[in-house]
């Protein structure tokens, strides 16, 4: 695997991959999923990229991929956190300008809580969170046993500089009692752009709810594409998922 740039922000590198586009139109901003980076992404962004002819940026937070790992275990606020230092910053370093945001599970939340507070031309969440729901609970508590019993363990070493840095940065967190009360709801209310919510039916991490919660609070204009399809839409349904995204985008004045 060819190694990916870093950007510094606070003294910590940042792996990215930057695929060229219209320098005049918004470029598309990638955040990944609670156990993903920039290469698990499977080249959605790239994907994207070229349907739309826009610049895409994908990048992976500390301890993801092989960005630096993080200075300090992470608490029940990190994507408060991520959302309003990472992504500032990273849009200032990478000069993207008000960009598409496009997430993807706590990549979708990160993105939800950004477009809430910064300017951004849209936002497009696949299998967001907006709150703790038993089911998702659930979920992570399977995958907690598959990675204590090997096989998840050994399938992320090949993805993540320190694979057991980066899965119980996420698991520990949304098991932790205290994550039971997170609830983003209260803030969906800053949304103004427009948004396309993707969402899953068989989702095993969560339900409709959460891109139902966003559709009934922000206040622009919302798309809400649902499909036959576990958490990651963008893998098990990638033509209708790619198509829909790039029209969505592309559609944008």
């Amino acid at each position: 695997m060819t190694a990916l740039p870093h950007v510094m922000l606070a003294g910590a590198g940042y792996e990215y991959e930057d695929v060229p586009g219209d320098p005049g139109a918004a470029p598309l901003l990638f955040l990944h999923e609670g156990l993903g980076s920039v290469g698990l992404w499977r080249g959605f962004h790239q994907r994207l990229a070229a349907a739309t002819g826009r610049r895409a940026v994908a990048y992976s937070r500390l301890g993801h991929g092989f960005s630096s790992l993080p200075a300090h275990k992470r608490t029940a606020s990190f994507m408060h956190d991520e959302a309003r230092t990472v992504v500032p910053a990273l849009i200032d370093a990478l000069d993207l300008g008000a960009p598409v945001l496009v997430g993807h599970s706590d990549g979708a939340s990160i993105a939800l809580l950004a477009a809430a507070a910064l300017p951004v031309r849209a936002l497009v969440v696949l299998a967001p969170h907006v709150l703790v729901e038993d089911i998702g609970l659930q979920g992570i508590a399977a995958a907690k046993k598959a990675y204590d019993d090997g096989a998840l363990a050994a399938r992320m070493a090949r993805h993540h500089r320190d694979a057991e840095v980066t899965f119980r940065n996420w698991n520990d967190v949304w098991l932790d009692p205290a994550f039971t009360d997170w609830d983003l709801r209260p803030e969906l209310t800053g949304i103004s752009c427009p948004v396309l919510g993707i969402q899953g039916d068989r989702d095993p991490y969560g339900s409709a709810v959460h891109v139902e919660a966003v559709r009934d609070a922000a206040t622009g204009p919302m798309d809400l594409l649902m499909l036959r399809s576990g958490h990651s839409p963008h893998l098990e349904r990638p033509g209708i998922v790619d198509a829909t995204t790039a029209a969505f985008v592309s559609g944008l004045r």
